[in-house]
């Protein structure tokens, strides 16, 4: 995971993301403990309320959960429920300004998904 200072999305969100990716790539399995917040705000040199607000993100979510005095755990069926925001947010963000795109210069849904299809071969 990395954190860009730079980046115009706040740090908090993209410690949440970067929880994220981990649990969809396996690298946190469910059930699984993720770092402490001391730990994610040492090894990013952030403010552990920075740290604690990105992860209270997914716990809002149900995403993760705490043991009390052990730590977050990451819950049961993380990888099912990130996979439907994130395919919401892929549809929001990409698919429906395509379609909008398209539709302004007259081409057809089945152009766009022989395109999609050439994407995909190269």
């Amino acid at each position: 995971m990395k954190i860009d200072f730079e980046d115009e999305r706040p740090i908090f969100q993209q410690i949440a993301l970067g929880i994220e990716d981990a649990i969809l790539t396996g690298a946190f399995e469910e059930e699984e403990q993720i770092p402490s917040i001391t730990e994610f705000s040492v090894t990013y040199k952030i403010n552990p309320a920075t740290a604690l607000k990105g992860i209270n993100l997914l716990v809002d979510a149900g995403v993760l959960y705490k043991k009390r005095g052990v730590g977050m755990f990451v819950t049961e069926g993380a990888v099912m429920k990130l996979k439907e925001k994130r395919k919401e947010e892929f549809y929001d963000s990409y698919v429906r300004s395509l379609i909008e795109e398209a539709k302004k210069l007259g081409i057809s849904g089945d152009e766009i998904i022989a395109m999609v299809a050439r994407g995909y071969e190269r």
